[in-house]
């Protein structure tokens, strides 16, 4: 397997082009080979239903606990639209589906980044940051859901409002993001939009391979991580979260069975 594609230059020196597509190829085994293999772990140990969390914090949460505002599903859904037409209009042609990918490929990665800039400030203003950042207790938590996962230790405290391991992914795919939305609007002066004047020149032959290099490893990433996002989405034990992306709520059952009250204080009028 090789990692990086080389091709010669009119004086025969060797020039880095972009990632080896055999890359993409163990993306898509390696996702596939996590959800089967979590599937045959999940049939080997069928989850259990948790105990719902009880107290006075547990006794003032409404019936029904808003999880997600309707900008920020609106946010999700088009960047998952968008995220499906980079992919498709990105590898179908390297495995062979050939059409006109490559407007289609660039005004979506325009969009894009236009939504992931909205979503950055929306997130930094009218959002709690932080919700998402991971401090070194979490990660003492995350150890203990991977050994009681494992067998090997107790359940973890029921968490706040994002769960550990699901900060972790939205990091590793805010990562993978910003490399491909970054090395993708570089790559637009390569191309004739209406947008950029076309300018391959702008950086010398090496850079740009490591920019195509960088667009592809982020690409390749982003192909393993909805893999499994849309894997566990369809889950039945977590269809309920599923479900609150299209209808943004949660009912105070599957609330209490799943987030700590006092971790995630949710009220009557904090809810509405």
């Amino acid at each position: 397997m090789n990692i990086f594609q080389w091709e010669q230059n009119p004086w025969g020196q060797d020039i880095l082009v972009r990632i080896s597509w055999d890359l993409l190829w163990l993306a898509i085994i390696g996702g596939a080979a996590f959800v089967i293999g979590h599937f045959i772990y999940r049939a080997k140990n069928p989850p259990q239903a948790a105990e719902p969390a009880t107290g006075s914090a547990a006794d003032a949460v409404p019936e029904k606990v808003v999880r997600h505002s309707l900008v920020a599903r609106l946010f999700h859904w088009t960047m998952a639209i968008t995220m499906f037409t980079l992919l498709i209009t990105a590898f179908f042609p390297i495995v062979g589906i050939q059409f006109e990918w490559l407007k289609i490929h660039w005004i979506a990665g325009l969009v894009l980044a236009g939504i992931i800039v909205f979503h950055i400030i929306h997130a930094t203003f009218w959002m709690s940051l932080r919700d998402i950042w991971i401090s070194s207790k979490d990660w003492a938590e995350f150890k203990l859901e991977v050994a009681h996962v494992l067998g090997t230790g107790k359940a973890p405290p029921k968490p706040g409002k994002y769960p550990v391991d699901h900060r972790i992914y939205h990091n590793l795919v805010t990562l993978a993001g910003v490399g491909v939305i970054a090395s993708g609007l570089l790559m637009m002066v390569r191309i004739d939009t209406p947008l950029f004047a076309r300018n391959p020149y702008l950086l010398s032959e090496s850079t740009w391979g490591w920019v195509y290099v960088l667009h592809g490893l982020s690409s390749v990433g982003l192909v393993g991580l909805i893999m499994s996002h849309v894997y566990f989405a369809i889950l039945p034990e977590k269809r309920w979260m599923t479900i609150s992306m299209i209808a943004g709520w949660v009912t105070k059952k599957d609330f209490l069975a799943n987030h700590d009250p006092e971790r995630w204080v949710v009220t009557e009028k904090a809810s509405k």
